[in-house]
């Protein structure tokens, strides 16, 4: 037991992750907003139409709802109508000028109550006034009251628009290409002993995490697939530079089993595969943490700009299971590479054995 203590925190790890990742609800959000173009200097009413919420029950009038123009000035709705369970009407009395120097532009809205806390859409609501006069339109804006946000003490993963419950992904896509890396990294280590001291265990060894970290990245292109379809439409797209160089990664490592196969010389087939191992890590780093985030027009996450493991991605609930993840991940990932070695050794054994 005191040997398998790591594989025991594997499992543990990953029960946690899953588990977590299943059963732990979004935050309310705003799905989107009907109409959402208006022109300033007039009354309107538009509905909010919103996710994970129930506004008929436990909520008592508590809603507000306002447009943030900046961080300085806010419009508050007249009033919050609740039209059902998932939909809110907004009445707002839009003044004619705005303190802004668009003429037209996307503001955020904010809805909050006691029950669901605060919940935010960004580029929620087009507004268009007639003319820019900045001075005419801070001296004259309304006198509102500023009301206290509320957030209930409710554990839940973050709400992002387009993601919506694929953000569950975040624990198998991303944490499976981070063992991949821990896994061919290992491989790394076992090819740069060989050299230094050819034993063919070292060998053994670094072929089997080599197969378990391509198993990864096979399984990382896959739940990325899925995770494209439902964000961007498409299984996969060429012209996103990510998925081009981890499918170029994959190849690279798919050639190293091609150039085991080729060499008979067992002694030249672990020599070569070695020295070939270190090259290939280091062009697969390249290639998955640099190549891309020179990239500019990269819908990834991480990379052309888009945020990456920062606030607009991962909140502390969702950093409490991904970084678990990772761990766990690697850790099954290097307790399949023992498997896949000590299955190696044994199927040598039979084949000396038969011979």
């Amino acid at each position: 037991m005191k040997n398998h203590w790591w594989k025991i925190l594997a499992v543990l790890l990953l029960l946690y992750a899953i588990i977590m990742g299943l059963f732990v609800p979004l935050k309310s959000g705003i799905l989107g907003l009907t109409p959402r173009e208006f022109k300033t200097d007039q009354k309107i009413t538009t509905h909010v139409k919103t996710y994970n919420t129930d506004f008929t029950k436990g909520v008592d009038g508590s809603s507000i709802a306002y447009i943030k123009i900046n961080d300085k000035f806010k419009l508050y709705a007249d009033l919050v109508k609740v039209v059902d369970k998932n939909t809110l009407a907004l009445d707002f009395t839009l003044p004619a000028l705005l303190p802004s120097i668009q003429k037209k532009w996307p503001y955020t809205i904010v809805v909050n109550d006691k029950k669901h806390g605060a919940f935010v859409r960004p580029d929620a609501i087009v507004l268009e006034q007639a003319a820019l006069n900045l001075d005419a339109a801070i001296s004259n804006w309304p006198k509102q009251i500023e009301k206290q946000l509320l957030f209930p003490d409710e554990l839940n993963f973050p709400f992002r628009p387009i993601l919506y419950e694929s953000i569950r992904n975040t624990f198998y896509h991303v944490p499976l290409w981070f063992g991949m890396v821990f896994l061919l990294f290992g491989s790394v280590i076992y090819s740069i002993k060989y050299l230094r001291k050819p034993n063919h265990n070292f060998d053994y060894r670094a072929k089997s995490l080599t197969s378990i970290a391509v198993l990864y990245g096979m399984l990382g292109c896959v739940t990325g697939a899925i995770w494209a379809k439902g964000t961007w439409g498409t299984w996969w797209t060429f012209e996103e530079i990510k998925l081009n160089v981890s499918a170029v990664a994959m190849l690279i490592y798919i050639a190293y089993f091609i150039l085991r196969s080729a060499l008979v010389d067992e002694e030249q087939r672990a020599r070569v595969s070695a020295v070939y191992s270190i090259f290939a890590f280091v062009a697969v780093v390249l290639l998955l943490f640099v190549v891309p985030r020179i990239a500019t027009n990269s819908l990834h996450p991480g990379n052309g700009g888009n945020p990456g493991f920062g606030g607009e991605d991962l909140d502390n609930t969702l950093r409490m299971v991904f970084y678990p993840a990772i761990i766990g991940w690697a850790l099954l990932g290097f307790w399949l590479g023992q498997l896949h070695y000590r299955y190696s050794i044994l199927a040598e054994r039979l084949n000396d054995e038969f011979e």
